[in-house]
Protein backbone atom coordinates (compact mmCIF):
# COMPACT_ATOMS: atom_id res chain seq x y z
CA UNK A 1 0.00 0.00 0.00
CA UNK A 2 1.43 3.78 -1.02
CA UNK A 3 0.41 5.62 2.52
CA UNK A 4 0.58 8.91 -0.27
CA UNK A 5 -2.83 7.68 -1.67
CA UNK A 6 -4.40 8.00 1.26
CA UNK A 7 -2.60 10.74 3.18
CA UNK A 8 -1.87 14.65 2.70
CA UNK A 9 -0.79 18.03 4.03
CA UNK A 10 -2.28 20.93 3.48
CA UNK A 11 -1.47 24.39 5.42
CA UNK A 12 -5.17 25.40 5.47
CA UNK A 13 -6.24 22.10 6.98
CA UNK A 14 -5.05 21.45 10.89
CA UNK A 15 -2.50 24.25 10.04
CA UNK A 16 -0.58 21.69 7.81
CA UNK A 17 -0.68 18.59 9.99
CA UNK A 18 -0.75 15.28 7.63
CA UNK A 19 -4.64 14.22 7.24
CA UNK A 20 -6.43 11.39 6.38
CA UNK A 21 -7.35 12.83 2.44
CA UNK A 22 -10.37 14.11 2.33
CA UNK A 23 -11.10 14.93 6.12
CA UNK A 24 -10.27 17.05 8.98
CA UNK A 25 -8.88 13.48 10.79
CA UNK A 26 -4.84 14.01 11.52
CA UNK A 27 -2.32 10.78 11.16
CA UNK A 28 -1.08 11.36 14.76
CA UNK A 29 -4.30 11.19 16.17
CA UNK A 30 -5.42 7.68 14.75
CA UNK A 31 -2.07 6.31 15.56
CA UNK A 32 -2.39 7.66 19.47
CA UNK A 33 -5.44 5.88 19.43
CA UNK A 34 -4.45 2.51 18.18
CA UNK A 35 -1.14 2.99 20.77
CA UNK A 36 -3.87 3.52 23.53
CA UNK A 37 -5.82 0.39 22.47
CA UNK A 38 -8.66 1.11 20.27
CA UNK A 39 -9.57 -0.88 17.61
CA UNK A 40 -9.54 -0.70 13.93
CA UNK A 41 -13.12 -1.90 13.98
CA UNK A 42 -14.02 0.89 16.60
CA UNK A 43 -12.07 3.89 14.98
CA UNK A 44 -14.21 3.06 11.74
CA UNK A 45 -17.45 2.76 13.70
CA UNK A 46 -16.43 6.33 16.22
CA UNK A 47 -14.84 7.63 12.16
CA UNK A 48 -17.79 6.57 9.47
CA UNK A 49 -15.88 8.43 6.67
CA UNK A 50 -12.80 6.28 7.64
CA UNK A 51 -11.56 2.92 5.55
CA UNK A 52 -9.57 0.29 6.80
CA UNK A 53 -6.99 1.71 4.58
CA UNK A 54 -6.99 4.79 5.72
CA UNK A 55 -5.88 3.51 9.15
CA UNK A 56 -3.26 1.44 7.42
CA UNK A 57 -1.84 4.16 6.07
CA UNK A 58 -1.68 5.90 9.07
CA UNK A 59 1.14 3.38 10.60
CA UNK A 60 3.11 3.19 7.54
CA UNK A 61 3.22 7.16 7.57
CA UNK A 62 4.61 6.69 10.83
CA UNK A 63 7.02 3.90 10.08
CA UNK A 64 8.27 5.90 7.52
CA UNK A 65 8.60 8.99 9.80
CA UNK A 66 10.60 6.77 12.38
CA UNK A 67 12.57 5.07 9.71
CA UNK A 68 13.51 8.55 8.20
CA UNK A 69 14.43 10.41 11.76
CA UNK A 70 18.19 10.85 12.42
CA UNK A 71 19.34 10.25 15.72
CA UNK A 72 22.45 11.97 17.42
CA UNK A 73 24.64 9.24 19.88
CA UNK A 74 25.40 11.53 23.15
Amino acid sequence: MNWQEHISTDPKIMFGKPCIKGTRIPVDLIVEKLGYGETIEYLLTAYPTLKKEDVLACLLYAADSVRNEIIYAA
